[in-house]
């Protein structure tokens, strides 16, 4: 199969209909073998009948529904795993982006070598609220990640199926996917500037909460894939460190008492700062070697309840 497109949904049974037609013209255009993956993230509308319809008039049409909302990191982690093709494509399902750009973004993939392709949003059609945190959360990343994207959240973007195999996506990490990726051992990371459409039915599912979200997770994420894997190079020399300033003050201080026999060593305020460095510096120093013998994922982290499938194993 040529093209897996996964698609996480919430509320949006109006552009469905649209959407899929709109892909299949795409992919009948050019020739792709193709699915088309939507993700119901928990629906309260009919977006789950609505896929029902597509299925049974296309089977190229698959779906998996969420008993619950549990977010679009959750939802593109689900379909990653469910998709078949050889380019895995996302894009939201609000028809804000453009179908038409997933032949040259493929071409990307797998005549350039690229692994990953993100869209940019060169031209936005969202209000200020949104466009002005986006920059600074994307030149944050940029900074954090050393990965040269003008937009990390754009929802529309192309990876080598071996890409989306390979990475973990929770919490809030789909904006960070590049990240997760170069993380694996995936470097080849391009964009191409995409057309960015108005929203034609509905409203944004995002709200204010969206934007702190985004700078914890990129505070974590840039932590975890740095010392993820060894907590003891982070947590044990700070510790080791810390400890050891407390050390050196206690020292100074016992040789203060027992040589100069000027004042008693729990009278001075710099005793209790020694001792302080020195219960935070152990504090640390077992932090570290407690994160070196858990496991940095827990067993149940993506054991989401899924009501219903069509068409996926």
């Amino acid at each position: 199969m040529n093209v897996s497109v996964v698609i996480p949904l919430l509320n949006e049974e109006e552009s469905l209909s649209e959407l899929t037609s709109w892909i299949e013209r795409v992919m009948l255009a050019n020739h792709f073998s193709y699915e088309i993956i939507f993700v119901d993230d928990g629906s309260k509308d009919n977006s789950w009948q609505v896929i029902r319809g597509l299925q049974k008039n296309n089977p190229s049409v698959k779906g998996i529904r969420f008993r619950r909302n549990y977010g679009k990191a959750a939802a593109l982690n689900v379909g990653f795993l469910a998709a078949l093709g050889e380019v895995v494509f996302t894009m939201d399902a609000d028809l804000q982006d453009s179908p038409d750009e997933l032949p040259e973004m493929y071409r990307m993939i797998t005549e350039q070598g690229y692994d990953l392709v993100s869209g940019w949003k060169k031209k936005r059609h969202d209000p200020i609220s949104k466009t002005v945190p986006t920059k600074f959360y994307n030149w944050s990343a940029r900074r954090m990640s050393g990965i040269k994207l003008h937009d990390f959240n754009c929802g529309l973007k192309a990876y080598r199926n071996s890409v989306v195999k390979s990475i973990e996506v929770y919490g809030e990490m789909h904006r960070y996917i590049p990240f997760l990726a170069k993380w694996a051992g995936f470097t080849k990371i391009g964009e191409k500037v995409v057309h960015h459409q108005k929203r034609k039915f509905g409203k944004t599912k995002y709200g204010l909460d969206r934007f702190y979200k985004g700078y914890l997770d990129l505070v974590t994420i840039t932590f975890t894939s740095r010392f993820g894997k060894r907590p003891m190079h982070f947590f044990g020399l700070w510790g080791s460190l810390i400890f050891l300033a407390g050390l050196v003050i206690a020292g100074y201080l016992a040789y203060e008492k027992f040589f100069n026999l000027a004042f008693k060593m729990t009278e001075r305020p710099l005793f209790f700062f020694g001792l302080l460095a020195m219960v935070i510096g152990t504090q640390l120093f077992v932090a570290g070697f407690l994160g070196e013998l858990v496991s940095r994922s827990s067993s149940d982290r993506n054991n989401y309840l899924i009501d219903e499938k069509l068409g996926v194993e």
